[in-house]
């Protein structure tokens, strides 16, 4: 009886040691490889979830720091602990405790300037929260993780122009989380799988106004000329979407459905906060509508901030874009070049915001999401020609970029900032999601988006999730989809023979699929005999060849291939030019198969039935088309056999773009009719006006300085060939107001000098005249295209050879300037801008 009683404890003993818990990662998970492409990305684990996050914060302009407190309520996720990590980087820890109502029990904590690696006052079970209190001062430009292609900098919290020294720019302070920097203003657990509701208290000089997630609760006056401003956010949102923004702002309101829609703009620009993001409501009627789920958030603001590093960043109620999306009324009649990052930043309020990628390896049910919103709003507003310019325009990024063996749910990357390229937003948008919505059929795509939203509202998700949401209410498998399309890289390439035979009246199509991974898909091909198309939906099989054959009366006029441009594929045929015109004028043919069309008559302009073509696609109800089609004229064309069409146009057309391209073509033709140029010059349109002056300058240049006397400055910024006939004049003159748009062309003067000496001595003088005067906003251009330049050509030593020159030249010119002027303020940060540059390069 003993022997068995001790056996049987024996195997209790080895049970529980099979089932102990294992707390280490696999090796493939290791941060410590020689390369980083072989780390498995996982979802971060879940050690604790974030409840809620309480922040005090003031700030100091001429440190450019913040004094912070945080409260953290958080729980263990499933194991007990008595251990705790929170982000926050570069920080000075102050204090650490566990708060227990108003009292405060001080912890033992370590700190790396990353993590805080706090031991609990005891070990804390799954059932079980607590209060971590932090008091710490953010040091944001100590932060020293570098951003992304699309997020070019990660500091997390920005004092712009703090001091004022710059004139020209006003002050601002705002914050930019993703992807992982909100932890530079604030300790978190930095994570995508993590959510929290927020209260910020914000203390800033009271003449100012400020935006955070949620709702204004109450403003505070202090007596020391401050103010503390109370926002609460009372449902969940991961920290990178937590968000501050303060300056002097104008504030435009609106609303939908009695929810608050605001504008916070540039004071100059409130008058046209309306025109420039007044459609926000009818998006969010329209989004609503289409998921059939409602707006989800107590309210929408958008703020506009200087020097930002991204092109906009969907914080929860809370959106902050680029100084671009400020416009004024003569560039928004031309378009409203913004108005597809409005509706973008605005879907991630369902897609990224309310569902949240639950790792950077899906980034993919963020972004794509959001890109394709612009394909949605644009095909609701203005049709589906316009919809499809813009999102071919996004493909053809993604297929001339190197992304090709990039997977769209991407387990192995160098750098989380890495998921930020075509891949994610373009393929996975304007290319996968489209091709999902064409397989289903828009009921079911959004009902399923619907499925999706509802069973991961508030909390996060993964690309597998969006595909069970689909099945469940399609009822069809699409493993076969997800698989080689958002678990494998690449698209189909595909050469295309075609033949006809007359005997057994068939059309045969041999398709070749030529690149390494095979896919299966589902193809439409149009047969057009007699201007009448038939169309045939088949499927092309994981094969690297394929043969089709069709019923073909007679020979077709043109056999048109992915004729809606679906598939996202590139796609090798030859057509003849009589094919090409057949396409063109096809009974329904897409905005796809239109341009391609007209790309292949380009260069056969002196051919009469493409002449013919031209003329009428000079009526394309497209406007885009018919823009495209004027600048592809060439001078000859235009002198002899479009005059009289493109003069009509540049008074008549309904779009004032086509009207520029209209008088731009007309005067590199040499076209002489200057009543024509001075009657539009004064058009509202700037891109108008500039082409207009572009004429008016090139033939009656005496007359230059009374045609450009009241002339905008953006039409100046549009028209470089006018400025550059001015700057000698706005030198002379020392017209500072002047100062940025000539840096805009002076920056590279030594470039040019090998290319035109006599131009590149004119910007020369510009370059010298703006370095050897207290010029903060143009240094700052000048800086900033130094430093464009330098993420799109890369670290090549030649190119860090000429600029390092111009650099050097312009240091020693504003050094001699500060010499002057020692109490400059401004003259000193130029002089540090300018040094600082010199290091990067």
């Amino acid at each position: 009886m003993k022997k068995i009683i001790l056996t049987v404890a024996v195997a209790f003993c080895i049970l529980e040691t099979v089932h102990a818990q294992v707390t280490t990662l696999p090796p493939s998970y290791s941060e410590k490889k020689d390369n980083n492409l072989t780390i498995y990305r996982a979802e971060p684990e879940i050690q604790h979830n974030l409840i809620h996050t309480k922040i005090a914060i003031s700030f100091d302009y001429q440190k450019q720091e913040a004094e912070g407190e945080a409260w953290i309520t958080l729980k263990p996720h499933f194991y007990a602990t008595d251990k705790l990590i929170l982000d926050a980087k570069n920080m000075v820890i102050k204090e650490v405790a566990l708060a227990q109502g108003k009292a405060l029990k001080k912890l033992k904590y370590s700190y790396d300037d990353q993590q805080l690696l706090i031991t609990l006052d005891k070990s804390y079970q799954r059932s079980e929260t607590f209060d971590i209190y932090v008091k710490y001062v953010a040091q944001p430009n100590k932060v020293t993780h570098e951003g992304s292609e699309a997020i070019h900098d990660a500091k997390g919290l920005y004092f712009i122009n703090p001091t004022g020294a710059d004139t020209d720019k006003p002050i601002q302070i705002w914050t930019q989380g993703e992807t992982e920097s909100s932890s530079g203003w604030f300790p978190t657990i930095d994570k995508t799988n993590q959510k929290s509701t927020s209260e910020i208290y914000m203390t800033v000089p009271d003449q100012y106004v400020t935006l955070s997630n949620g709702v204004l609760k109450n403003q505070t006056k202090n007596s020391n000329g401050t103010r503390t401003d109370y926002w609460k956010m009372e449902q969940k949102h991961a920290p990178y979407l937590f968000f501050m923004g303060i300056g002097d702002f104008a504030i435009v309101k609106d609303q939908w459905n009695q929810i608050p829609v605001n504008y916070y703009v540039e004071k100059e620009y409130a008058a046209y906060a309306k025109q420039i993001f007044g459609d926000t409501p009818a998006m969010m009627q329209f989004f609503s509508d289409l998921l059939d789920y409602p707006y989800p958030w107590p309210k929408y603001d958008q703020m506009v901030g200087r020097d930002f590093v991204s092109g906009a960043m969907e914080n929860t109620t809370a959106t902050l874009h680029k100084e671009d999306a400020q416009q004024k009324p003569g560039q928004l009649i031309d378009e409203n070049i913004w108005e597809s990052v409005i509706a973008h930043e605005l879907f991630h309020h369902w897609f990224g915001d309310l569902v949240t990628a639950e790792s950077w390896s899906n980034l993919t049910v963020n972004e794509s999401f959001a890109n394709y919103s612009e394909y949605l709003w644009f095909e609701h507003k203005y049709g589906k020609d316009k919809a499809e310019d813009h999102r071919l325009a996004d493909l053809s990024a993604y297929q001339s970029g190197n992304g090709y063996e990039k997977d769209l749910v991407r387990i192995h990357y160098n750098s989380r900032e890495d998921m930020f390229d075509d891949i994610s937003y373009n393929k996975g948008g304007m290319g996968v999601l489209h091709m999902l919505r064409n397989y289903l059929g828009d009921d079911a795509f959004f009902k399923g988006l619907n499925r999706y939203l509802k069973q991961h509202e508030y909390g996060k998700a993964e690309a597998t999730q969006l595909r069970l949401a689909l099945e469940e209410v399609s009822g069809r498998d699409l493993n076969w989809f997800f698989n080689q399309w958002y678990y494998g890289s690449g698209h189909p390439k595909l050469t295309v023979q075609q033949s006809y035979d007359a005997q057994t009246k068939k059309v045969t199509l041999k398709i070749r699929q030529t690149q390494k991974n095979l896919f299966e898909f589902p193809l439409d091909i149009d047969v057009i005999i007699n201007g009448k198309p038939m169309r045939h939906q088949v499927w092309i099989a994981k094969e690297e060849n394929s043969t089709l054959m069709f019923d073909a009366a007679k020979k077709p006029d043109v056999v048109l291939i992915n004729p809606e441009k679906v598939l996202l594929a590139e796609i090798e045929e030859d057509r003849s030019v009589e094919e090409n015109i057949a396409a063109y004028l096809s009974p329904g043919a897409s905005y796809g198969i239109r341009k391609e069309a007209l790309d292949g008559l380009y260069d056969q302009q002196t051919n009469t039935r493409v002449t013919e073509t031209l003329r009428k696609a000079l009526t394309d109800p497209y406007y885009g088309l018919r823009k495209e089609v004027i600048e592809k004229l060439s001078p000859e064309s235009v002198k002899k056999t479009f005059t009289a069409e493109l003069k009509t146009i540049a008074e008549k057309d309904k779009q004032t773009l086509v009207q520029a391209a209209a008088l731009t073509a007309l005067w590199e033709a040499d076209i002489k009719d200057t009543p024509l140029f001075e009657r539009a010059l004064k058009s509202p349109s700037f891109s108008v006006q500039s082409a207009a002056l572009s004429y008016l300058i090139k033939n009656n240049p005496k007359e230059m300085e009374r045609y450009m006397k009241n002339m905008d400055e953006e039409v100046l910024a549009k028209n470089q060939e006018a400025s550059l006939l001015m700057i000698p004049q706005w030198i002379r003159n020392n017209d500072w107001n002047k100062a940025k748009l000539i840096a805009e062309s002076a920056a590279f003067y030594y470039l040019i000098k090998f290319q035109d000496p006599d131009t590149g001595k004119v910007l020369e003088d510009a370059f010298d005249w703006i370095m050897q005067n207290d010029t903060p906003d143009a240094t700052n251009k000048i800086a900033m295209l130094y430093r464009q330049l330098k993420k799109e050509l890369g670290d090549g030593p030649q190119v860090s050879m000429i600029v390092k020159i111009m650099i050097t030249n312009g240091l020693t010119q504003k050094k001699a300037a500060q010499q002057k002027n020692p109490a400059s303020q401004s003259l000193q940060e130029q002089v540090k801008l300018l040094e600082t540059l010199l290091s990067e390069f």
